[in-house]
């Protein structure tokens, strides 16, 4: 199933089951970005920050944090899968995080995803999807992630 321009309602998320969604718009992970976020959280390590000393390091240059390729998923989430008819998105959660490849400063990030789940509880709707977030070009991705989405008060019926 195609997700339309305009997104999915609630109800028709179990038909998304198995299929895979993306790509995204690629995003520009910038030295300035990789930067701001060392800053903000304090992982000033040098194979982010310091772009001299990390060209001659193993990555050949700096890369960006797994926590801020990660930071992405919502925003790629959000691109992916719009539910017209949900008040809000809330991040319930993730299982199985993996940062399989580096991501190199200046690379362009994107994502794609794979529904794996949709089921009705008490709280609302949980979606659980596979995102994949790699480097354009890239063999391995940098990040992979089984993200919980809930659609609270949602109901599928």
């Amino acid at each position: 199933m195609a997700i339309s321009a305009d997104g999915v309602r609630l109800a028709e998320l179990p038909a998304l089951i198995g299929q895979r969604l993306g790509p995204t718009e690629p995003v520009v992970v910038t030295q300035e970005r990789i930067d701001s976020f060392a800053r903000e959280t304090g992982d000033c390590q040098w194979i982010h920050t310091d772009p001299q000393r990390a060209s001659a390091g193993i990555f050949g240059g700096t890369v960006a944090h797994g926590f801020l390729t990660l930071a992405f998923l919502s925003r790629f989430l959000h691109e992916l899968i719009e539910v017209r008819d949900a008040p809000t998105a809330i991040n319930y959660g993730l299982d199985r995080v993996r940062f399989p490849s580096p991501l190199p400063s200046g690379s362009s990030l994107r994502a794609t995803a794979i529904v794996l789940g949709v089921r009705q509880d008490q709280r609302g709707v949980l979606l659980t999807a596979r995102v994949t977030m790699a480097a354009v070009g890239a063999d391995k991705p940098a990040c992979v992630a089984e993200s919980i989405t809930l659609y609270p008060g949602g109901l599928l019926a």
